[in-house]
């Protein structure tokens, strides 16, 4: 029975070499020992040691170089948009290609018909699996991140919702600028009239079209994520609601401020006509009472009753 082969890589060198060794001692005449040496060390060089280790076809390598340029390519988008927050906007494209990337891994096979096909080799060869873990993380962030809301359905763009809402977006930060235009940096919020009056009409469009949005979305959203927009549009909306509110101390009239003073007027005037229906119906009982007659005296009834006697 033949040793195993990872037995040979070890033996056969150690053994070819003791024999060479041996017959060099012996003198130049050809022995059993050499002709032996010669025999196992021609085993030696078509067993191609050293280096003979599997190695990744050229079309798995060439499919693991791109899925690194990928996620290298989407890690810097994302670094380099997290503040301020423009993910959606800007990495859509490195994230589509990526996916298109990890797909042809998953389906690709190999062209040796002793190799392993590629998904096998790449994705599930060690305990790791950096590939799996890396799309992993991307495909969570862009979940966590909810992107397909502001893009179209093929993801090859913004959505024409999302469009509409980043160009008021851009015109009410272009008003805050151009109002704020020759002011000293220091003003106190009193100082700030210009920018609530000359940009309001702005700020309400957006603030209303973003509340639309989120209305829309949690219609018809059914994902876990389903209450939120995409990240690109709730991070610019907070950016502009603490420069409304905080920054230039400007508020805006309420649509619902008439209904709510009615209902609490009524609510406070309430007890006032409780009262007062309360005192006005005892005082009509009082006029209706009808008073007993008197009761004769005693007096009176023993005339009557000497009268009759």
């Amino acid at each position: 029975m033949a040793p195993p082969r990872c037995l040979r890589r070890v033996l056969l060198p150690a053994l070819a070499f003791s024999l060479l060794g041996l017959a060099a001692a012996v003198g130049p005449r050809r022995t059993p020992a050499l002709e032996l040496a010669e025999e196992l060390w021609e085993e030696l060089w078509d067993a191609a040691l050293p280096g003979d280790l599997p190695e990744l076809e050229p079309e798995c390598r060439s499919l693991l170089a791109a899925f690194a340029e990928g996620s290298a390519a989407l890690t810097g988008c994302l670094g380099r948009r997290a503040r301020p927050v423009r993910l959606c906007q800007g990495c859509h494209g490195h994230y589509r290609r990526l996916l298109a990337q990890y797909g042809s891994i998953a389906r690709a096979v190999g062209n040796s018909s002793e190799s392993h096909n590629c998904a096998k080799s790449i994705l599930t060869s060690d305990r790791l699996q950096i590939v799996v873990t890396l799309s992993e993380f991307f495909n969570e962030t862009w979940e966590a991140a909810n992107c397909a809301n502001c893009l179209k359905n093929n993801s090859e763009g913004l959505s024409n919702s999302t469009e509409e809402f980043l160009d008021l977006f851009n015109k009410s930060l272009t008003c805050f600028e151009h109002n704020l235009q020759g002011q000293a940096i220091d003003l106190s919020p009193n100082n700030y009239t210009e920018v609530c009056k000359n940009c309001n009409e702005t700020y309400t469009k957006l603030n209303d079209l973003y509340n639309h949005l989120q209305r829309m979305n949690r219609q018809g959203g059914e994902s876990a994520h389903s209450a939120h927009l995409c990240i690109d549009v709730e991070d610019a909306m907070n950016i502009t609601r603490k420069l409304w509110s905080r920054t230039f101390n400007c508020s805006l009239p309420c649509s619902d401020t008439v209904p709510v003073i009615a209902v609490s007027s009524f609510i406070l005037f309430l007890p006032i006509v409780f009262y007062l229906s309360s005192f006005l119906h005892s005082k009509q009982k009082k006029r209706i009472l009808i008073l007993p007659k008197r009761i004769q005296s005693n007096a009176s009834l023993v005339n009557i009753q000497e009268k009759y006697s």
